[in-house]
């Protein structure tokens, strides 16, 4: 697809609208009317070191739009750190991006009793998607962690969803350990908060070591939260790490817990 414009959401995150005649080609995943909340695609780009081989990287789509025959893409920008952050603060309108996708696996479930969403600042495209996608009525926790008040955004949510903002104290990209990892402050936020009878649908996204060492033992160990909501958890980025290195680490982990298995 083409970039159509960009606008910048907070000072660290950047949302890029692509479309055109690239459009007629995106088949977005799950029901033709209720699109999955965490589609996302691999976007090529070029490799730094002159190879012929892309580099990809994974991003939600934010927002699907069969009418304007558009879709936003929100980019976390640290800088010149990274690949996809400095080319989305940069992009202009006519640059044409090529990515795999989409592909998906959650949408909110209306019959569930309740709701808890977790993510940091790459999780939340995903969970602010999620949130618009709910009935009025849906009885919502929701547990974002960014930097500070100046990475909170306006969100489109159900009436009585409770929505904390979780302040690290620093971008992601420079928290120190204390504020990070097995310390990341949206861990304490979730285990204080009151949990609600019946068994909720969970979407838990964000830094790996959080999620994945954290925040899913005591989902699903000590609150006995099983998969049949169709709930989804996930690391989606992991500290010191490119995505190569995350997708290395990912088998690491797998191949480990099949030995222990």
């Amino acid at each position: 697809m083409s970039v159509l414009r960009t606008e910048w959401l907070t000072d660290h995150m950047v949302r890029v609208w692509l479309g055109g005649d690239g459009f007629d080609g995106f088949v977005p995943a799950g029901e033709a009317d209720a699109p999955d909340t965490d589609m996302y695609v691999k976007l090529h780009f070029p490799s730094p070191d002159g190879g012929d081989e892309p580099v990809l990287r994974t991003y939600t789509v934010r927002r699907y739009d069969p009418v304007a025959r558009e879709i936003a893409i929100d980019f976390v920008v640290h800088g010149d750190e990274g690949i996809a952050g400095p080319w989305a603060a940069r992009a202009t309108p006519g640059e044409v991006v090529s990515f795999f996708g989409p592909g998906s696996g959650y949408r909110p479930d209306p019959e569930a009793p309740w709701h808890l969403l977790v993510s940091d600042e790459a999780g939340l495209p995903a969970l602010a998607a999620a949130l618009e996608a709910m009935p009025a009525e849906a009885v919502v926790k929701a547990f974002i962690e960014v930097a500070g008040p100046e990475d909170e955004q306006e969100l489109i949510a159900p009436v009585g969803a409770e929505i904390t903002w979780v302040h690290r104290g620093a971008s992601s990209d420079v928290a120190a350990d204390d504020a990070a990892g097995d310390n990341a402050p949206v861990i304490a936020a979730v285990r204080a908060a009151p949990w609600l009878d019946g068994e909720p649908q969970v979407f838990v996204h964000g830094e790996a070591q959080t999620v994945m060492k954290n925040l899913r033992p005591y989902i699903r160990k000590e609150r006995g939260v099983s998969a049949k909501r169709a709930s989804s958890i996930s690391g989606y980025w992991r500290r010191g790490r490119t995505e190569e290195g995350f997708r290395q680490w990912k088998a690491e982990q797998r191949t480990a817990e099949k030995s222990r298995s």
